[in-house]
């Protein structure tokens, strides 16, 4: 196995164990372990502005622990090229929290796609994108629509 193969399969497993043991098991204290301190992150908040600091994170990760505590994140697809790793999730989760919305016990499940650069062994740059309008609607943060879907009916 080459090298560069060898690295890409390495920073694969360590995305996995990142999502298992920070998301799955709650593990907010391997937060600082696992990522730099000034780790810029794109796509956190609303909007697609960049964030750079772990305090950000954090407050992002507490946010979304704080509306489904049992929140489980499960990995469908990863690729890796580089120092870069892709991962495509579905997460799921009982909003009952009030973090987001009053919690209204409702199952919520969505999508994300993320991207991490890994460097030492670290997580040194991510991109993120999260179906925050898809989680606002189910926990009755935003109206749900009941009609047809906008993106996919055409107008006019």
């Amino acid at each position: 196995m080459s090298g560069s193969r060898a690295l890409e399969n390495e920073n694969k497993a360590f995305v996995r164990h990142w999502f298992e043991e920070v998301w799955n098991q709650g593990r907010e204290d391997l937060i600082d372990q696992f990522s730099t301190p000034e780790v810029p992150a794109t796509g956190l908040g609303e909007g697609s502005h960049q964030t750079r600091s772990r305090e950000v994170f954090k407050a992002f990760y507490r946010t979304l622990r704080g509306a489904f505590p049992d929140i489980h994140v499960t990995i469908e697809d990863t690729i890796a090229e580089g120092d870069k790793v892709v991962v495509r999730l579905s997460v799921q989760g009982t909003h009952t929290g009030n973090s987001l919305a009053p919690a209204t016990g409702r199952n919520v499940t969505f999508a994300a796609v993320v991207i991490a650069r890994i460097a030492d062994g670290r997580i040194a740059e991510a991109w993120n994108s999260i179906d925050q309008l898809g989680i606002l609607k189910q926990v009755g943060a935003l109206p749900s629509d009941s009609g047809p879907d906008r993106f996919l009916t055409p107008r006019g």
